[in-house]
């Protein structure tokens, strides 16, 4: 049974999230926070471990930017022991998902986190978000205030346009922004205990979820659709084996897209190992062989063989995409196939720690009409 609270917003909606995350740390209600942080120069934002309540003045959680996807920084926090002290982290949706599914592969445990969720209207491009900032001197709010009147953004990058799980799952706290009348308070939502002991140690004025769940489900519809116009178009974009091979014709093995995957967990890939170290007459006797050989080769193995590999936990976050130096559409090959994998086994990523993994669990009873 969820929780809510008002946050008061005299000081405007970030300085009450501000002052919020600073009492966490004042009230030693946690020990740190890892938190977004804006550069001095104020023209974007890092994901930061602070653990002074001054430090949090520059916290800017709501800055629609997603530089990297937190999960990958809580694994490398937790994966060799887990916290010691209370850690406190602020996550989009999408991080707190694949931040599950990387617990369920025993890449990070949740030992001593408290969750905090937001509200997500959706991110921009790290590039995008530096010249809005250039451009104006509230680009948060003005961000804020246009997602909060429906008005459509250009500059929101597909992963989010088409993201249909804006809420957090699983978080012992969301900061509430969907349905709610920021000019009079924020809705915090305690979804665990520990969240409950949180708006009681706060003080926090009791509040009543209004006009949340009706919101939620306008904005999830909306994605919704938007989904299916964007999954279809890919689809005819990378039918049959030419138009698959076309779409990733410009790929340099870079492999950035697998560092910045959340859900690419190897200690050592099989990509980067000596196996696709060969000779030179090796690549002239392919050359020779089949009369031309692209360069760089085994592209086309290393997007199939990670797709194989992680397809059922993506999360959707396009961060893949982002790391492209020559834009290859890799997220939309993933979320096109992956929420097709994800139907098939009705599994939602992220969605509970309670549900095991699809590809690690037999069910005898699982997918009776293959082979049929």
């Amino acid at each position: 049974m969820e929780r809510y609270a008002t946050l008061p917003v005299e000081n405007g909606v970030l300085g009450a999230i501000r002052q919020f995350l600073a009492g966490l740390l004042e009230k030693k209600l946690v020990d740190a926070l890892l938190v977004p942080l804006e550069l001095p120069t104020g023209e974007n934002v890092v994901p930061t471990i602070v653990s002074r309540p001054e430090q949090v003045q520059r916290a800017n959680p709501l800055a629609p930017v997603l530089p990297v996807n937190a999960a990958r920084l809580v694994s490398r926090v937790t994966l060799v022991s887990s916290s010691p002290e209370r850690l406190g982290v602020v996550l989009r949706s999408c991080e707190l998902r694949a931040l599950v599914e990387l617990v369920k592969l025993k890449q990070a445990s949740l030992d001593k986190l408290l969750l905090i969720g937001i509200d997500c209207f959706g991110t921009y491009s790290v590039n995008d978000y530096e010249k809005s900032v250039k451009e104006s001197a509230s680009s948060t709010e003005d961000f804020l205030n246009r997602a909060r009147e429906g008005k459509e953004d250009p500059l929101l990058r597909k992963a989010c346009q088409i993201c249909e799980y804006p809420v957090p799952m699983g978080a012992d706290l969301t900061i509430g922004l969907l349905g709610v009348d920021l000019a009079k308070g924020i809705l915090l939502v305690a979804g665990t205990p520990e969240g409950e002991k949180v708006i009681e140690e706060m003080g926090l004025e009791e509040a009543k979820a209004g006009e949340r769940q009706p919101a939620v489900e306008k904005l999830t519809a909306e994605r919704a659709r938007k989904r299916e116009e964007v999954l279809k178009q890919v689809q005819e974009e990378v039918k049959g084996l030419d138009k698959m091979m076309a779409t990733l014709a410009t790929c340099i093995n870079c492999h950035n897209c697998k560092t910045a995957c959340p859900l690419c967990y190897c200690k050592e890939c099989f990509f980067d190992s000596p196996v696709f170290e060969f000779e030179a007459e090796k690549y002239l006797g392919w050359a020779k062989r089949k009369g031309a050989l692209r360069m760089p080769n085994d592209t086309l193995l290393f997007h199939l063989t990670r797709l194989n590999h992680m397809v059922v936990a993506c999360v959707g976050c396009g961060l893949c995409t982002e790391a492209c130096p020559n834009d290859v559409p890799v997220f939309d090959i993933f979320r096109l196939v992956g929420y097709e994998v994800q139907k098939v086994f009705d599994y939602v990523p992220g969605r509970s720690l309670d549900e095991e993994l699809p590809l690690t669990t037999f069910r005898e009873e699982e997918l009776p009409n293959i082979g049929v």
